[in-house]
């Protein structure tokens, strides 16, 4: 790709197609992928991905919204798509665009079965979620007879898969608290499946559970975080490529001399001499304002530069005194080499932070 000339998330679908086989070949030959691409995929671009990972046939998709699901569905995707956080007014919406709802809780479900059966529908696909211990989402492990029973007593749908969420899959210190909620789920599918009379898919792995626990995998498996390039441990970041990368220019350089303060409220005060590069990106971007005054930093001609002052809405400053650099000079942000994971860390954050934070007023440019 040429350098960029103004402020854009570069996306190699190359990166996702490798991140897609690399997480693929962990799996057993049957084990069916379902990919997330809640958030606009990650903060990406949620259609260019899906269609990307449907030519590549990944079985199934997740997003978090009904929305998102319609906005799916609008672009031609045709695989099933999971909708994790379904609410009642969305319900209708999600049989007339054929979504398949996750149902948690006794409110969510007979709200869905009401409107099945208004538009009388026979087996339609649902999922139903268990609480193991994320303690979030799903219904309580003892109420295995009373979710059947409801699904036992009528035809309007048909259960497509139970699943349960890990908590803390990545973290080595918490194995144990991990393999007590598989045990957990292990129960409640082989006491649910017993209730209905028929087994749906089973899964409860994340992209860190695939990874660090294989015995888990089950029927299906749910990946996230790993197709956008990251594994959740130096190890596993080291066999994934991140997809996204953000990058700008240098808008203007300015000397500043001994004295002389940057920014709003004055924030930054040169204590020498020094030059500085402000960059059309801000907080209105996903560059958070607690990035600034020092703390946050991007890379120029191979650099890091310091992000000095308050982060503006539309533009951040950084110091460039010791860097060989011009006006229209390409600014990254991050990439695959200096990495989003790199960035949050300054701040205490995470990958997944930064990356779904990336504005969609930022031109997304595809690699192909």
């Amino acid at each position: 790709m040429p350098k960029a000339q103004e402020t854009i998330l570069e996306i190699d679908l190359k990166a996702l197609t490798h991140n897609f086989k690399h997480i693929k070949s962990k799996l057993k030959e049957n084990t069916k992928f379902l990919a997330v691409v809640k958030a606009f995929a990650y903060g990406s671009d949620a259609v260019e991905i899906s269609k990307h990972l449907q030519n590549l046939n990944v079985d199934c998709f997740a997003v978090a919204y009904t929305h998102e699901g319609v906005a799916l569905r609008d672009a031609g995707i045709t695989k099933p798509i999971l909708v994790l956080h379904p609410h009642k007014t969305n319900l209708e919406t999600i049989i007339n665009r054929c979504l398949e709802p996750n149902l948690y809780s006794f409110d969510i479900l007979h709200a869905f079965l009401t409107i099945a059966k208004e538009h009388k529908q026979t087996h339609y696909p649902v999922h139903i979620k268990f609480n193991t211990g994320l303690n979030r989402l799903g219904f309580n492990t003892q109420d295995v007879k009373k979710v059947s029973q409801s699904i036992n007593n009528t035809s309007s749908i048909k259960v497509a898969s139970i699943f349960s969420h890990l908590a803390a899959s990545e973290d080595i210190n918490e194995r144990a608290f991990t393999e007590n909620q598989i045990e957990k789920f292990k129960i409640v599918a082989k006491n649910f499946t017993k209730e209905i009379g028929y087994k749906p898919h089973l899964h409860i792995c994340n992209t860190s559970g695939i990874l660090n626990f294989p015995e888990a995998h089950f029927d299906m498996v749910r990946c996230g975080i790993g197709l956008y390039g990251f594994g959740n441990s130096e190890i596993e970041n080291k066999n994934l490529k991140p997809i996204a990368s953000l990058k700008s220019i240098i808008s203007q350089i300015h000397l500043l001399q001994k004295g002389e303060t940057l920014g709003y409220n004055r924030s930054f005060t040169a204590s020498k001499t020094i030059k500085t590069a402000t960059i059309p990106i801000g907080h209105a971007d996903g560059i958070g304002r607690q990035y600034g005054n020092g703390v946050g930093f991007v890379n120029i001609n191979g650099k890091r530069a310091s992000i000095i002052g308050n982060v503006c809405m539309d533009m951040i400053m950084v110091d460039i005194t010791n860097i060989d650099c011009n006006e229209g000079d390409e600014v990254i942000i991050f990439d695959s080499h200096n990495t989003a994971e790199d960035l949050a860390s300054s701040i205490n954050s995470i990958s997944y932070e930064l990356i779904t934070s990336v504005s969609r007023r930022i031109k997304r440019v595809f690699c192909r």
